[in-house]
């Protein structure tokens, strides 16, 4: 036989993760074991504090005027904040995956503000710029119009600590969709709402319910720039983070952790809605990619 066909023995590589069961046992165990500790412990900890003193204690605290006017400005907020930042996201996201322009990076810096920042730091801005003795302080109080220690500065604040969520989402998304087909439907005859409506939406409709669950979350359960702005005020200014800080240093336990489970509940919720997205894109980029990008 010619060596041209010599049969060349195959040598088979190492799997990288051909570890020994017993190593990975124990990283799975260690992995349990922190879950545990830091996540399920403190959970469930939080839930049977809340029904330490029964289902009519728990419900009490939670129909308690304060705890109520709380929960209505949490949601008020996340209402107006989310819609907003749905917006902004989208047309920054649009912007930046579709054109070329100067000061797109510095756009995208100005966009990831939020995440180098601290909430604290971001809350103390608002009020240096339109506190009572702030930069626009004096002309604001010339026309009785408030935002710091009101409703406008929490709305303020958690704009701003979550405005990068909806837009860091889509960013990635549109940049790897390009444009094809958006020029295919313009060469069609399509304006450029049908083609957004049609044919851009479609495509990053998963990337952006992902960003809008995130941009919720934390709108409902920002603590730092909404302690800042807010004032405190029971019953006026104080979401549902700041009435657990309140409750808990009253030492009122069983009403702060019946108010906390709220926020655990969202917590879960989220979590479940933020698997369920990720298991629907990935489903349907297997629908439109069988052969997975071969």
């Amino acid at each position: 036989m010619s060596d041209d066909y010599a049969v060349v023995p195959i040598r088979r590589t190492a799997s990288a993760t051909a570890e020994p069961a017993a190593v990975r046992w124990l990283l799975i165990g260690a992995a349990i074991a922190f879950l545990a500790l830091f996540l399920f412990v403190p959970l469930i900890a939080v839930f049977a504090e809340a029904f330490q003193k029964g289902w009519a204690s728990y419900v009490s605290a939670l129909r308690e005027p304060d705890a109520w006017a709380a929960i209505k400005l949490t949601l008020l907020t996340a209402g107006i904040a989310v819609p907003l930042n749905t917006a902004f996201g989208v047309a920054a996201a649009w912007v930046i995956a579709k054109y070329r322009f100067r000061g797109k990076n510095l756009l995208i810096t100005l966009i990831d503000l939020p995440f180098a920042v601290s909430p604290v730091i971001s809350g103390l801005v608002f009020v240096l710029l339109f506190g009572s003795q702030g930069v626009l302080g004096p002309w604001l109080a010339q026309y009785d119009f408030k935002i710091i220690f009101a409703v406008p500065g929490i709305v303020l604040a958690t704009l701003f600590v979550t405005f990068p969520f909806v837009a860091r989402e889509l960013i990635p998304v549109m940049q790897a969709l390009g444009s094809e087909e958006e020029e295919a439907a313009m060469s069609l005859g399509a304006r450029g709402w049908q083609t957004f409506f049609r044919v851009t939406l479609p495509n990053v409709k998963w990337g952006l319910l992902y960003g809008i669950i995130l941009c919720n979350a934390r709108a409902m359960g920002e603590f730092g720039a909404v302690s800042v702005v807010s004032g405190h005020i029971r019953g006026l200014t104080n979401t549902v983070p700041l009435h657990v800080e309140i409750l808990y240093n009253e030492y009122n336990f069983t009403a702060a952790f019946a108010a906390a489970s709220l926020l655990a509940v969202l917590a879960l919720v989220t979590l479940a809605a933020k698997s369920l997205v990720e298991w629907k894109a990935a489903r349907n980029e297997s629908t439109y990619n069988p052969a997975g990008g071969e």
